[in-house]
């Protein structure tokens, strides 16, 4: 009926360590110099200990593990052996204090943390206070007599096929949306949803064997498991995995690894921007890098006359699965836009009762399809949430757009990041567009703070760029020359940096909650 079939990703793995074995799957570089190579019949093996491991401690169909871990070759053996044994994976970000894991391994059931020595005492604090908790294994250096370790208890396993069976509905993965609001909330992933998003990304960039993905963001994100690891699997081709993004050597990485696609966001885009030019680096072989989130036109430009690696801005999100929008890649690019539908996805722009909007107008993005396989099959343990956002087949993302003359998608706002000032609705997006124009802005966040005149007053927080200073009036000024007066800022505020998520997304939540207390301070 789709791209799916009854396809699951033991399936697909085992398919390609039969017919490839000696293709190369995955690359790691751990940006120090040293690299583990992993062919698709070495790597299938190795799930295949793992999967045996995860059997001897207890895990079977059901039973959910937390890969507190950065960019490893382990993240993803997890990852693999779980499905292949119907168990599920619930990665977290390795940034997350123990209060905030506390909540996610106790909603989510985890059974088993695995995580690495840097991460351990928050784990261990995790697992005193969560009782489902049995165990915790360290991949990699332990540094600790006293933890489990992966390796030991893997090598010990055989590398046959466990005896298990699997089905494209199954669940395999938990991700909890990235935090931009106070409670995450738990995206249940199945085979095929993780299929669908790879086979989109595959098509949507024409991927093939030789293709090789260069992989910088972070295996906990969907966006590393759907965009990138998951279209080099339904395609066969390979991936260079790295521990972390580092803006100083990732054009050296995709040159020395021959890698032709990859995927970004804007803060590392504009910290590979912020780096020393070199003229060597425009000598990458990338011939598509997925982006998302808002850049500046001089911005763009100055990334293809440096780089030379063609940009798709996409929109999509952890509850979508593939991205519902993109660039095309053999059509005219509009990369200020998220671009147009892809195929196998309907998307449109309604208003809050539902009725679409006309062209032009702003409406919030609505994607149809069906849960379980080309959209998330709901929210773990959250009935209301998941009725709220899926209806009648139509996912309703809290994301709003426009749609211009030529059917290309425009980002305007979050719904929930509409400012309501003195009876109009500013886009926070549209006063931030214009503060990054401003040659002495490296980054900035606008947010509504309430404001008992005008329902909320507008406040800018604004990071320039290194070594350079500038006054709350100039940035003001710059915007009423270039905005209406109900959009100019009332205040701004200078910051060294501003809280993000994992993915680059500005948790304004943050902010605002730091600026009511600031202010009910000066109340008293």
């Amino acid at each position: 009926m789709d791209a799916v079939g009854c396809r699951t990703l033991r399936e697909i793995l085992e398919y390609r360590a039969e017919t490839a074995p000696k293709k190369l799957f995955v690359l790691f570089d751990d940006t120090d110099g040293e690299t583990t190579s992993h062919s698709y019949a070495d790597f299938d093996k190795s799930v295949n200990r793992t999967a045996r491991m995860l059997q001897a401690l207890g895990i079977g169909s059901g039973d959910k593990v937390n890969l507190h871990l950065s960019n490893c070759i382990e993240f993803l053996l997890l990852w693999f052996a779980a499905a292949k044994i119907g168990a599920i994976i619930m990665p977290t970000n390795v940034a997350a204090t123990a209060d905030e894991l506390e909540y996610l391994i106790d909603h989510s059931e985890c059974r088993l943390i695995f995580t690495q020595s840097g991460y351990l005492d928050v784990a261990q604090e995790v697992r005193g206070r969560c009782a489902r908790v049995e165990a915790i294994v360290i991949c990699g250096d332990s540094g600790d007599a006293q933890a489990r370790s992966f390796d030991e208890l893997v090598s010990s396993q055989s590398d046959k096929r466990p005896d298990t069976r699997c089905d494209a509905a199954d669940e395999v993965g938990i991700l909890y949306t990235s935090g931009t609001t106070s409670r995450p909330k738990g995206v249940l992933v199945t085979n095929a949803n993780y299929i669908y998003a790879g086979e989109t990304v595959a098509k949507a960039l024409c991927l093939t064997p030789e293709d090789r993905h260069l992989v910088v963001m972070p295996l906990f994100h969907g966006n590393a498991q759907y965009y990138s690891t998951m279209s080099t699997l339904v395609t066969g081709a390979s991936m260079v995995l790295s521990s972390r993004f580092s803006a100083s050597r990732y054009f050296d990485q995709a040159i020395r690894h021959s890698c032709t696609v990859s995927s970004l966001f804007s803060a590392p885009m504009r910290m590979l921007l912020a780096q020393p030019r070199r003229d060597e680096l425009s000598k990458n072989r990338l011939r598509a890098v997925l982006f998302a989130q808002c850049v500046t036109e001089d911005q763009l430009d100055e990334w293809h006359e440096r780089f030379d690696a063609p940009l798709l801005q996409l929109w999509g999100m952890t509850e979508t699965m593939g991205p519902p929008l993109v660039n095309p890649i053999h059509f005219r690019r509009n990369n200020m836009s998220m671009g147009l539908p892809v195929m196998g996805y309907r998307v449109r722009l309604v208003d809050e009762q539902g009725n679409p909007v006309p062209r032009g107008e702003t409406g919030q993005i609505v994607v149809a399809g069906e849960p379980g396989r080309t959209l998330m099959k709901g929210y773990f343990k959250n009935r209301e949430a998941t009725e709220g956002t899926i209806r009648a087949g139509w996912l309703w993302s809290g994301d709003n757009a426009r749609q211009d003359g030529d059917g290309y998608f425009h980002f305007v706002d979050r719904a929930k990041d509409m400012i309501k000032r003195a009876g109009e609705n500013v886009a926070a997006s549209e006063v931030e567009a214009v503060i990054l124009t401003h040659p002495q802005v490296f980054d900035c966040a606008v947010i509504g703070v309430p404001d008992p005149i005008r329902d909320e007053s507008i406040v800018a927080m604004v990071v320039t760029v290194e070594g350079e200073s500038l006054e709350s009036d100039a940035v003001i000024d710059w915007c009423r020359d270039r905005l209406a007066s109900f959009r100019v800022p009332d205040r701004v505020e200078f910051r060294r940096e501003l809280p993000r998520t994992s993915v680059g997304k500005v948790q304004k939540h943050l902010l605002r909650a730091e600026m009511v207390t600031e202010k009910l301070k000066k109340n008293g």
